[in-house]
């Protein structure tokens, strides 16, 4: 049963290194991008999907940390997970200044545009700013929803260290009363030891003043019934 959580755990961080890089690389060609705008509503599209992935297979590393038998390996998984975490919120904010550059880009050509004249390359730009405006709120209220995940999950882990925290200290506790009671058995032991040799020892010592006793009514009757032997 270990073995095979070692793998799923194994697999499980290599699934989020996997949707990490394509999220990299989609978020470089976000930064590349020149237009026109429905492209990069389309890398938007993918790099929020990865997100929703990524975030899944670390909700499921967090959920395989707090199966674990052993609390080093707890331990160990959830301090890997709030790493992935932290990952993960740079990649937004790499995604926000990804899209902000592309749309510096995109202004850029719209002025070049615009130097060379006539009302469509205007109503062009127009409609651009106003496709990059709503593209920019989309990504601003999905950092917000990102950025309150993440603080309950930070909450969450530090709910969980600080059970671990106290299991710890009643496993010591408990180790320590194990301790004492031990010592007490080994000190009943004794007493009990002690008091079975006190007792041969009583036995004896009757044994032989009944030995004494009898000896001496032996001898007084020898010389009271046969006083010339």
């Amino acid at each position: 049963m270990a073995a095979s959580s070692d793998v799923h755990v194994r697999i499980c961080g290599q699934e989020i290194i996997k949707y990490d890089l394509e999220i990299k690389a989609l978020i470089q060609d976000i930064r590349e991008c020149p237009g026109p705008q429905s492209q990069l509503i389309d890398l938007n599209s993918k790099v929020k999907e990865k997100f929703g992935q990524l975030r899944l297979q670390i909700q499921n590393l967090e959920q395989m940390a707090k199966e674990q038998d052993k609390e080093a390996d707890k331990l160990a998984i959830l301090g890997e997970t709030e790493g992935h975490r932290k990952q993960m919120l740079s990649n937004q904010t790499a995604w926000r200044k990804a899209n902000l550059a592309c749309k510096l880009s995109i202004d850029k050509l719209e002025k070049d545009e615009l130097l060379q004249g006539g009302d469509a390359s205007i109503r062009q730009r127009k409609t651009t700013k106003e496709s990059l405006a709503r593209t920019s709120s989309d990504i601003t209220e999905s950092l917000m929803s990102v950025s309150r995940m993440m603080a309950q999950q930070v909450q969450q882990s530090e709910e969980t260290i600080s059970s671990l925290a106290m299991s710890s200290r009643t496993v010591l506790e408990t180790n320590e009363e194990f301790k004492a009671m031990t010592g007490t058995i080994h000190l009943g032991r004794r007493l009990i030891t002690k008091y079975n040799r006190r007792e041969l020892t009583d036995k004896l010592l009757i044994f032989l003043a009944l030995a004494l006793f009898l000896s001496t009514v032996l001898y007084i009757l020898k010389k009271r019934l046969f006083p010339f032997l």
